[in-house]
């Protein structure tokens, strides 16, 4: 049967990056061993802090290369006080990865990964319940890329500048993102979009440019503006009131992104996805969907590095993005959220209640994920996986019991000589089942009661086929 192959390039990074990775990694294990469909081949490479101390570099060509030639990309974090004086900078890596693929569309969700995390919240509940907002960042325009200066360096070397610009087309291809967002949504969702046009040029240019776009292409869609520092206050205040798509350049961005960030309760808990182009959840036949980074919003937090207690949430959420919006696996993404919220939801509530040091509580790194990943392969193997636990169990059998024993539970009679412990074939069981004893009340959990228990056991060929009919 024909499997469709994914190639994910992991980029685990500097300090807690790579133990949050790995469990993201091993659902994504997970998911892949589970599928009949498709495989997901991961492949790790250097970048950021590590690349740097192998290679000089924070961006390896070779890094590089895999990058551009994968259908997704799985970042931890980099950076940290290691590299922060150094000429090269990790951070100068991810920016170059930014532009070089072209990923303009920076999407970050804040909301509550489950119910039980509102007492969590920095704000009174009543303030913080509810909160549902997106935000859709520029990534590669204004100020972070614009021309700069730094001091000591021309004929003025008491001063430094940096410059925001942004063209017209750059301020329309991130309006449609918004707005496609915004329409994935039952009813849409309503837009707001933040400036600064009271004082920048720039932001002049974008209030103008979202209003028309959204006109002609969206007329469909609320929008609102808002000034930055006015929806900072909000976000504080009333969240709610900005429930759905906050729109906004890169610098505004990066701060009100975080801002809403901690509102649901801690900056690990929170995924984000930079895009190539507006996302889709699904793709025409032979359509190949726009390159994707995927990676938790937090930073590297060396000072709990190589402790194993990072939460790994932000990092399993972001692969879900990545099922999602690279891969077009939209079943398999809902299914590592449901599994998420299982995980964080209250024993009371019928969850796990499992809380990482930041949420107040002492999971562990792996024991989250170990938590998350059966369930995040999907219902379907679930399923699987607890019928082949039965078939284990029942072949198990032969080594504690005699085979007379067993063969006569099942009612075969002469024919159990047949059928011995070196031969290790199972013959289809057809006859009635006896009604006491230890080996019957066996037979009868895995059979299901007098149903049908098909076995082809060719062992010589390591091959199993189970058929069940109930």
């Amino acid at each position: 049967m024909y499997k469709k192959i994914f190639n994910i390039t992991v980029l685990p990074g500097d300090g807690i990056g790579p133990e949050v990775v790995e469990q993201a990694v091993r659902v994504l294990e997970t998911i892949s061993a589970s599928s009949a469909d498709f495989e997901l081949k991961l492949s790790s490479h250097d970048f950021g802090g590590c690349a740097i101390d192998s290679t000089g570099q924070a961006l390896p060509d070779s890094t590089l290369k895999a990058c551009q030639g994968a259908d997704a990309i799985l970042m931890g974090s980099v950076g940290g006080p290691k590299w922060s004086s150094g000429k090269v900078r990790p951070e100068q890596g991810l920016l170059t990865l930014r532009k070089t693929l072209g990923l303009y569309a920076n999407i970050r969700p804040a909301s509550f990964a489950s119910s039980s995390l509102v007492d969590i919240s920095p704000l009174k509940p009543e303030i913080a319940a509810g909160t549902n907002i997106i935000v859709v960042r520029e990534l590669i325009g204004g100020l972070y890329f614009g021309e700069r200066k730094e001091q000591d360096v021309g004929p003025n070397p008491d001063t430094a500048w940096d410059t925001m610009v942004y063209s017209v087309e750059e301020v329309k291809r991130i309006t449609r993102v918004a707005a496609k967002i915004a329409l994935a949504a039952n009813p849409p969702l309503p837009i707001t979009s933040v400036d600064k046009a009271n004082v920048l040029a720039s932001s002049r240019l974008w209030r103008k440019v979202v209003t028309e776009t959204l006109k002609e292409e969206y007329p469909q869609l609320k929008l609102e503006h808002q000034l930055v520092d006015s929806a900072a206050m909000i976000i504080v205040a009333n969240p709610k009131k900005l429930n759905g798509v906050i729109l906004t350049e890169n610098m505004f961005g990066d701060i009100l992104s975080d801002e809403t960030s901690v509102l649901v309760g801690s900056l690990g808990l929170l995924p984000s996805a930079s895009l190539a182009g507006a996302p889709k959840t699904d793709f025409a036949p032979g359509e190949k969907p726009p390159s994707g980074l995927y990676e938790p919003i937090h930073g590297s937090a060396p000072d709990i590095a190589g402790q194993g207690i990072a939460n790994p949430i932000g990092t399993i959420l972001s692969a879900a993005m990545l099922l999602r919006y690279s891969l077009g696996l939209e079943k398999h993404a809902q299914a590592v959220e449901a599994a998420v919220r299982k995980a964080l939801d209250s024993k009371a509530n019928g969850g796990l209640g499992l809380r990482s040091r930041d949420l107040g509580g002492a999971s562990t790194s792996r024991e989250i994920g170990d938590s998350i990943r059966p369930a995040a392969a999907g219902p379907f193997s679930t399923m699987v996986v607890m019928l082949l636990a039965l078939l284990l169990a029942f072949l198990a059998l032969p080594c504690i019991l005699l085979p007379e024993q067993i063969w006569n539970a099942f009612n075969v009679g002469d024919d159990a000589n047949h059928y011995g412990l070196t031969d290790m074939n199972l013959v289809a069981l057809r006859n009635p089942v006896r009604e006491s004893g230890p080996p019957v009340c066996m037979a009868k959990l895995i059979m299901l009661r007098h149903k049908v228990l098909l076995v082809l056991a060719r062992v010589s060929r390591f091959e199993l086929k189970l058929f069940i009919e109930l």
